[in-house]
């Protein structure tokens, strides 16, 4: 008999039939007359009830079908008397895959805390909450591709070894085969990387956006979606060292329709995810935040407000609130800024733009005003900016002065400048940290519970 995933067994056809469902057992309970075993296979965040006439079964047969094991089960599917399902497996077969020692498995049916949960990434996926996050994450990572396939965009393999830093801030993960207990150096004492794998120095990327520009500059509109790796040693609940970014970047595009662009593809994962993750939303609404749905359904449903930091700065300033952080116009906004913007002025998701070109990168495009530069940042409640982006410099002499005044070492980029040498084009993108969107769909508030296996300073297991 072919197999029957839990997911789908709901389904009132199927009523009657004769099923075969297997799973891992994640409650058991019951008397000497009739034993009840809640059943998931991962599949939805809902569980089979399996119910074993103790006529047909022995207490031996059954003693083996503890928390955490993992059965494959025959029987009538039928419509369940009790509360809390629809329907259920009558028993007739049971076939035992794996035992789970009680004494031993960690996560026996009490309450754990995520913290708890964090030291056991290997297995907690198999607890409610975080089968429904993983759920989530895979719908939204789908949503991502179709969005961009269906907008003609083209997907694009950025290295994840590379010799540039985008960023310039030069947390970067070295990547050598050099024997790091005897470097071999250069007469002025230097490490000599002539004699490393790649004949220079290389690590791994921390963002895919030097290099899409060249697709983009080639296809017209590119999108990547890969991991990047980011040195800081930042031990908070919105940082990873390692972590998924989507970075689309598109030629002809200005600064405006990069905006229209970020606020339709952050609407449709939204979306998306409401559509297609009922339950598992719904789950975790209840469990971990009441105004969940409400806070997803707001946002697709609102057009984001737009407007310049200088207006955004000035907002705050006159607000009369006190934050930890003071702020004034030249200063790089703070979470707690971004979110009084979003939750209390205005109410809704807002995109900033025309930053201090001092703390942007040196890539975005200068305004005539000398000053700012054609960024932009899409804010959200609760989690402050989860979009960064601008319109690119396209201008070559503009470019190389503002990298001159940085002193930004290109002697590794210069395919970069010739994107702006060999006809260059207005053209525009925008960064999307993947796990800011998956914590601000699910609820959750530490961006490791977001990730299967999160990497942080001083952890790398599993």
């Amino acid at each position: 008999m072919k197999r029957t995933k839990i997911v789908d067994i709901f389904a009132p056809a199927l009523i009657g039939s004769e099923v075969s469902v297997k799973g891992w057992v994640r409650t058991r309970r019951g008397n000497k007359y009739v034993q009840f075993v809640a059943l998931n296979d991962g599949s939805t965040i809902k569980n089979i009830q399996v119910v074993f006439d103790m006529n047909r079964f022995t207490d031996d047969q059954l003693k083996a079908v503890t928390t955490g094991s993992s059965i494959h089960v025959t029987g009538r599917l039928v419509e369940s008397q009790g509360k809390g399902q629809t329907c259920e497996v009558q028993a007739d077969t049971l076939e035992i895959y794996g035992s789970a020692d009680p004494n031993e498995y960690p996560l026996q049916k009490k309450g754990h805390t995520l913290e708890f949960l964090r030291e056991k990434a290997h297995l907690r996926p198999r607890t409610n909450t975080f089968g429904a996050v993983l759920r989530v994450r895979s719908a939204l990572a789908f949503a991502i591709h179709k969005f961009f396939n269906e907008k003609g965009f083209f997907y694009l393999h950025t290295p994840l070894i590379t010799a540039s830093d985008c960023e310039g801030a030069g947390a970067m993960f070295q990547v050598t085969t050099l024997p790091l207990n005897d470097l071999p150096h250069t007469d002025d004492g230097q490490v000599d990387y002539s004699k490393d794998f790649f004949g220079k120095p290389t690590a791994l990327t921390v963002s895919g956006q030097l290099e899409g520009e060249l697709g983009a500059t080639a296809l017209g509109a590119i999108y990547t979606f890969g991991p990047t790796f980011r040195a800081e040693n930042s031990n908070t609940p919105r940082h990873l060292s390692e972590f998924w970014m989507i970075e689309p970047e598109m030629a002809f595009y200005e600064i405006s329709d990069n905006m229209d662009l970020a606020e339709e593809f952050i609407k449709y994962c939204v979306k998306y995810a409401l559509e297609n993750c009922k339950d598992d939303i719904e789950f975790l609404a209840e469990h971990f935040d009441k105004e969940l749905i409400e806070r997803l359904k707001f946002v697709v449903d609102h057009d984001f407000v737009r407007l310049t930091y200088t207006e955004g700065v000035k907002i705050l300033e006159e607000s009369g609130r006190k934050f930890e952080f003071p702020v004034h116009w030249g200063t790089d906004l703070q979470s707690e800024h971004e979110r009084y913007l979003v939750e209390e002025h205005f109410k809704r998701p807002v995109i900033l733009t025309d930053y201090p070109k001092e703390i942007k990168a040196f890539y975005m495009k200068q305004n005539d005003d000398g000053k700012t530069v054609r960024a932009m940042d899409v804010l959200f409640p609760k989690i402050g900016e989860i979009i960064g982006g601008s319109e690119r410099e396209a201008d070559y002499n503009k470019l190389m002065t503002r990298i001159n005044e940085l002193d930004i070492p290109m002697k590794d980029m210069w395919w970069y400048l010739d994107t702006r040498r060999f006809g260059t084009v207005p053209h525009s993108g925008f960064g999307l940290g993947f796990e800011r969107l998956v914590l601000f769909v699910t609820g959750m508030t530490n961006i490791r519970d977001v990730i299967p296996f999160p990497r942080t300073p001083n952890n790398a297991e599993f």
